[in-house]
């Protein structure tokens, strides 16, 4: 019996914005949703200094601005292997630094498809977490002053790879010199309709232009 080839997993266009979760000081930032993550890197010390992302687009590496203040006393970058790395939760914890004061980003924990990064910073104050079942982390955005203030996220399902992602990488006329090759029965069987795709956690939905 004739084995049929493994399909891959791909990242679904359909966006879901989550979080912030934080306070409302700094000023507001969005990376955006991109089609993958590749580093994270992240200064802190008793809050979450900063951060900055390098995005994926579509096979190109996309550097993200740096968010947050100057303080740089402890700096750490993951580095994910993308794209058989991939980001599916983040955590960590939030408060006022002084009495009275706006509440920051204490501390970030990320968990990838392999392993477990962090925490960074105090883990001291109300703590946040948002594991993803079935999907991946593809953004970030957020409020920053001299520290991070609020940070929120960008999520996508994985679902398997589709014909129609097929065609928009080999083009047209090189799908219907593949779709000739196979033949019509299984150009039948790659028609059927493909499994839903499923997200753990309230979120607002958001599509992709």
């Amino acid at each position: 019996m004739q084995q049929q080839p493994l399909r891959k997993m791909v990242v679904s266009k359909k966006l879901m914005k989550v979080g912030p979760w934080g306070g409302s000081g700094g000023h507001p930032w969005d990376d955006g949703g991109h089609s993958g993550i590749r580093s994270i890197t992240v200064s802190y010390d008793r809050c979450i200094d900063s951060i900055s992302v390098e995005y994926d687009k579509d096979g190109l590496a996309v550097p993200g601005e740096r968010h947050g203040g100057a303080g740089d006393k402890h700096t750490t970058q993951i580095k994910l292997s993308f794209p058989d790395e991939y980001l599916t939760a983040v955590s960590g914890n939030y408060s006022p630094i002084a009495h009275g004061g706006s509440p920051v980003i204490r501390s970030l924990a990320f968990r990838s498809s392999q392993r477990a990064y962090g925490p960074f910073g105090a883990a001291e104050g109300t703590p946040f977490t948002f594991p993803v079942d079935g999907g991946v982390i593809v953004g970030f955005y957020g409020r920053s002053g001299w520290q991070l203030d609020a940070v929120g996220l960008y999520v996508a399902a994985l679902r398997l790879e589709r014909m129609y992602d097929r065609v928009q990488k080999i083009g047209l006329s090189a799908y219907r010199a593949v779709m000739h090759r196979i033949g019509p029965q299984q150009q039948q069987q790659q028609q059927q309709q493909e499994p839903g795709e499923k997200l753990n956690g309230n979120a607002q939905i958001t599509h992709k232009t």
